[in-house]
């Protein structure tokens, strides 16, 4: 068995007047993916879309920061976390071990912006899935990084947001918060 925990801490709050954090915890086994993620202080009433992002090369993934704002309008947006985040690659949403992005099958917060995520994921299935699209069936998640996202579509965002995703727009995708995953003893 391993375990894994990512403490998750806010990003953007600035823009989104609000501090979305909260905690997450993975535990594999031989046959499965406990994932148990817990947000606090999020936008209320939306959906969250949340996943790991990382390397597929196995390179270490390390959380945004102000320093990724790279066009300086104030918002660090999803193609800008690229550069030291690495891309999407698991999603929790219904259905992890697809790894369909893009749906509208993640975490609603309540009316106090907290939502709670809980799934088992067969370990088998989310490997080959992992295999097809990046190559190797290693999760490495002690190399990856975890992000919330979601902001409500009447928070005025600067033109120059990006992370426009099939039919989904930066309200979408926005990153609201981001915690480094790390093994645990």
């Amino acid at each position: 068995m391993k375990k894994y925990q990512a403490e998750i801490v806010p990003l953007n709050a600035e823009v989104i007047q609000t501090a979305a954090h909260g905690h997450a915890e993975f535990i594999e086994t031989a046959t499965e993916l406990q994932i148990k993620i817990e947000m606090f202080d999020t936008p209320a009433n939306i959906q969250h879309w949340e996943h790991f992002h990382g390397f597929p090369n196995g390179q270490a993934a390390k959380i945004a920061t102000s320093a990724q704002d790279v066009n300086h309008d104030g918002v660090i947006d999803l193609p800008e976390t690229e550069a030291v985040s690495g891309t999407t690659m698991v999603p929790f949403d219904n259905a992890p071990h697809e790894m369909c992005v893009p749906n509208d099958n993640y975490p609603v917060a309540d009316a106090q912006g907290h939502f709670a995520y809980e799934i088992k994921v067969p370990l088998e299935a989310l490997k080959a899935k992992f295999q097809e699209v990046f190559g190797t069936p290693d999760l490495e998640l002690d190399k990856r990084v975890i992000y919330i996202h979601g902001v409500p579509q009447d928070l005025q965002l600067p033109a120059t947001v990006a992370g426009v995703v099939g039919p989904y727009d930066q309200h979408v995708t926005l990153p609201i918060a981001t915690g480094q995953i790390e093994a645990v003893d």
